[in-house]
């Protein structure tokens, strides 16, 4: 006699993950995970459903598509490379803010800067490298904190480095101009030294000062792809990207990083995240989410 199987788990690739004016079926899912796996080496799962529904509903709807199937057949052909292109920055946006987890910005005060700023007075270079820089806000913490301590420093060879995926975003990285809201983190000194209020559309907003933007270069840039650096950065900055790869894409960044730091280097990562395989070897933790590169030497610190 057979078995009664009262629990069968078999998955169809038409179970709908997420519904609404669009449903999304496990089959639509799996084939937009698999385009931005192999476009950005980011992971995404079922768990996903809502998210990748919630972002990406508005866009099917501009369009004018029937729904995620139509969808997914524009975006794998070549006649849909521009919506594909889109469909990676509407994915990809994340949650940033001025001197978000701020303990990166003291310690590249207190620790790092000084030894930094000596080197570009004495005629060194200096290079800090915001990976996933989103709307600006990192770099541009980054270079508030250095002319506080440097006022001056766009005069040296000190320069930031600030990159992202998605174009639409670095346009707006480019522009400068925050919300009110977006500025609760920046200190009243900074706001009234660094920002300008202007009208934008009847909308009051607040322009950053073009002296800031003088330290800063945003470039376009896939860390998936390769990178098209000749020197190496005194520090990186990736952080609450990598938690996005799985983990062996995760190894491989963390390993491209190391080979771009000096002896001594820092990299500063996501408070979810932590270095692993290979590159763990390379990198002293000397604080939270905050790693020194002490190179290929075998003896580590305690």
């Amino acid at each position: 006699m057979a078995a009664l199987n009262f629990n069968d788990q078999r998955q169809s690739p038409d179970d709908v993950l997420a519904s609404g004016e669009y449903p999304l079926t496990r089959r639509d899912l799996s084939e937009i995970a698999a385009m931005i796996y192999a476009d950005a080496g980011i992971y995404l799962n079922d768990t996903k459903a809502s998210l990748v529904y919630s972002r990406l509903s508005k866009h099917i709807r501009n369009l004018g598509l029937s729904g995620f199937r139509e969808y997914c057949v524009l975006v794998s052909s070549p006649d849909g490379a521009q919506a594909r292109r889109e469909m990676l920055s509407h994915l990809t946006t994340n949650f940033t803010r001025f001197f978000r987890e701020n303990h990166h910005f003291e310690h590249l005060r207190d620790e790092v800067l000084p030894g930094l700023i000596a080197r570009a007075k004495s005629g060194g270079r200096v290079r800090i490298w915001s990976a996933a820089c989103s709307d600006g806000q990192e770099p541009y913490s980054i270079a508030l904190t250095v002319l506080a301590m440097f006022p001056n420093a766009a005069d040296y060879d000190f320069k930031i480095l600030a990159t992202d995926i998605d174009p639409k975003i670095l346009a707006q990285a480019r522009a400068g101009v925050y919300d009110d809201n977006a500025l609760e983190t920046v200190s009243p000194a900074m706001r009234k030294q660094w920002f300008t209020e202007v009208d934008t559309g009847g909308r009051r907003k607040f322009q950053i000062d073009d002296k800031v933007k003088r330290l800063i270069t945003f470039n376009e840039l896939n860390l998936m792809t390769q990178w098209p650096f000749k020197g190496n950065f005194d520090v990186i900055f990736c952080r609450n990207v990598v938690i996005y790869f799985d983990e062996p894409t995760q190894m491989r960044i963390w390993s491209r990083f190391a080979g771009l730091l000096p002896e001594g280097g820092h990299l500063y990562i996501g408070h979810s995240e932590r270095v692993s395989g290979d590159a763990k070897n390379l990198f002293d933790n000397t604080g939270i989410t905050t790693y020194r590169y002490i190179g290929h030497a075998s003896g580590r610190k305690a």
